[in-house]
């Protein structure tokens, strides 16, 4: 398994950046989404009912499989010899960033639920605000994967 994951290091590492942009694109946009859900689409309306299918397809088609690819690729890059040394600070932080950036994917699925069943209590601002979360998780990840500052 070491030599497949070797040979084919550099493609894993395009795949897994390829995965990780698709993520971002989306955890960027579905926050952006609830904004306009809440302030521009009253319940039952048929905007209401538009956005509701916007996130679903958005969360089901495009966030769900990229987050999966991103772990698949990612992992596989962990168990590739000499790629990773463990013995550093930075893989530590960016793989707690991992985390929480999947625990945040995992908040707004369960907003989108609440929003399917007409049951959102949030306001535009507190989706404005999530909307920073991923954000802020891509920048500390990017600092430690590019410049491994410890």
């Amino acid at each position: 398994m070491q030599d497949f994951l070797l040979d084919w290091h550099f493609w894993i590492k395009s795949l897994h950046v390829i995965s990780v942009i698709s993520w971002m694109a989306g955890m960027f946009y579905l926050p952006r989404l609830f904004v306009y859900h809440v302030e521009r689409a009253p319940v039952g309306s048929e905007m209401s009912e538009t956005f509701k299918i916007m996130e679903r397809k958005l969360l089901r088609a495009i966030i769900n499989p990229a987050m999966i690819a991103t772990w698949i690729f990612g992992l596989c890059m962990v168990f590739t010899p000499g790629v990773i040394d463990w013995s550093l600070v930075w893989p530590w932080v960016k793989a707690a960033m991992v985390l929480l950036m999947s625990g945040f994917h995992g908040w707004l699925s369960a907003r989108r639920r609440e929003f399917a069943q007409d049951q959102n209590t949030r306001t535009g601002r507190t989706y404005r605000l999530a909307n920073e979360v991923p954000t802020v998780l891509m920048l500390v990840i990017v600092v430690m994967v590019i410049v491994k500052p410890f």
